[in-house]
């Protein structure tokens, strides 16, 4: 009997070794391609719509010019499921995907002490101990690039609302109030710091002091610190300014603030005002009902710009919380304010701010929109037989510009509010107030345009509402009856099994 033919002959082991050979460089060759054509023509698609995340043709035109590396930290605590950390983080990626220069990594407060020390003596955050007006760092997004540093807190970043919710104890009287979440600003946000880190040099824009103005070191409740520091997340530098003798409104001065003065300007200062206005200039005028009694000499040449303020304050009970203040839920959809729309302002106590109806109006006059308005049943403080209606409490002006006739400062823009303390540290946090204040510091500065096309996200919620039965019926189903049908069904396996 033969020799059997063995199994294996060295030529058939050097054809199934090259045939392995080659097809793991097949396979190679298509991973190759396939990350090649990827990173060509890859776009990014989501198995729901819950999960994606499309960028706004103005946020991918503004990436397309980044050329600056921005470096991008997330200092958050990545389990709180309520501070919006996976929206924010997913929101990042896509900047990323757009532009190679972003670079993001998170430090998690809670879980990395070490890195989070480190984070804060790296851009002088606030701790815990530094003072009791100072809260500690908590939930920010901070950009960097080569040095330039804007820290965006995670509480601007989302939009909240106060609202009644369900007792729990139908016998409990008290009511029971919740935030939230109906708005996410981050592209909003994000895509404007990006910007203000693009620039050059910040905007500067000075604070009116000398007439019992709020100041911007005061961290009261009344105080303005909350205001410069939203001001400076919009790269805006502010600084105080008080008129001298001979010393007009600075030419480095981009935006002038003037905010709730109580005593009457003197008649050189309002001149100064009055050329700075004429020359381009632009201005926010925040007036609150103690001006009334106490006029402060701005009310004339903000009528020969066509605002009227007038002498009076508005009550509207039917929409207050406290009795003092109104909410403002009408909002021009023509203007700056029409992000707003669906939003509401929490105004303290609010002067009528009206647009002038000129009979005979002034060549080239200066365009005039009524921002925001009461409810219809408002009521005007000092005349009680007056019918309600709706009263103005916000007014833009634009002076267009003249063919031929080139101003100093630019085209002449104005904001005048008549309420000074919704935006004070307290009431900046009431409502869409914080939001205000930044669509009006951009309109003014004639930064609008580059943030034109993005608009608040809605947050979806979505809410399993139980009774207290149905809750029990729950747990029992989910802790009992689940797991015991599965050691049922086990049994039954073993006992067949068995026999």
């Amino acid at each position: 009997m033969s020799n059997p033919r063995p199994s294996f002959s060295p030529a058939s082991r050097w054809k199934i070794g090259f045939d392995m050979l080659l097809r793991t460089a097949l396979v190679l060759a298509v991973m190759v391609m396939l990350n090649y054509l990827g990173a060509q023509f890859f776009h990014r698609f989501y198995l729901s719509s819950q999960t994606r995340v499309a960028l706004s043709s103005r946020t991918l035109t503004v990436l397309s010019t980044l050329t600056n590396h921005v470096d991008v930290t997330l200092y958050y605590d990545t389990r709180d499921s309520q501070n919006f950390y996976p929206n924010i983080l997913a929101l990042l990626n896509e900047y990323r995907a757009a532009n190679k220069n972003i670079s993001i990594r998170t430090v998690d407060y809670v879980r990395d002490a070490g890195a989070a020390e480190k984070l804060k003596v790296q851009y002088n955050l606030p701790a815990a101990t530094d003072s009791p007006n100072s809260p500690p760092a908590k939930d920010l997004v901070i950009f960097d690039s080569g040095g330039r540093v804007i820290v965006v807190p995670g509480e601007a970043i989302v939009q909240h609302k106060l609202e009644q919710t369900m007792k729990d104890d139908p016998k409990q009287k008290e009511l029971q109030f919740r935030n939230r979440p109906v708005f996410f600003n981050g592209e909003i946000m994000f895509t404007s710091k990006l910007l203000a880190l693009a620039s050059a040099q910040p905007f500067k824009a000075y604070f009116l002091q000398g007439h019992g103005e709020s100041s911007l070191a005061d961290s009261g409740q009344f105080g303005y610190a909350k205001f410069g520091l939203e001001l400076a997340q919009n790269y805006i530098a502010v600084t105080n300014l008080e008129f001298t003798a001979d010393q007009p409104v600075p030419m480095d001065c981009n935006l002038l603030i003037i905010a709730a003065p109580t005593a009457m300007l003197a008649d050189s200062e309002l001149q100064k005002i009055d050329k700075y206005l004429a020359e381009g200039g632009r201005l926010l005028v925040l007036l609150n009902y103690a001006s009334i009694e106490k006029p402060t000499g701005l009310e004339p040449i903000l009528q020969r710009w066509g605002v009227n303020v007038l002498a009076d304050y508005i009550k509207d009970p039917q929409n207050s919380i406290t009795g003092q203040d109104v909410k403002i839920r009408e909002f021009n959809p023509q203007t700056f304010v029409a992000p707003l729309t669906q939003l509401s302002l929490q105004m303290i106590l609010p002067r009528p701010v009206a647009k002038v109806n000129w009979q005979n109006p002034p060549a080239n006059a200066p365009q005039v929109n009524e921002l925001a308005l009461t409810s219809e049943t408002a009521l005007l403080a000092g005349d009680p037989t007056a019918a309600p209606r709706r009263y103005p409490v916000l007014a833009a002006v634009e002076q267009k510009p003249v063919a031929g006739v080139a101003n100093r400062r630019g085209n002449t823009r104005i904001v005048v509010a008549g309420d000074s303390i919704f935006l004070g540290n307290y009431y900046i946090e009431g409502g869409a107030n914080r939001d205000f204040l930044n669509y009006a510091a951009n309109w003014l500065l004639d930064r609008q345009e580059l943030l034109a096309g993005i608009s608040p996200q809605p947050v979806k919620e979505f809410r399993l509402m139980l009774t207290q039965k149905q809750s029990q019926q729950l747990d029992w189903l989910l802790l009992g009856a689940l797991p015991g049908g599965v050691l049922f069904l086990g049994w039954l396996v073993w006992l067949v099994r068995r026999k």
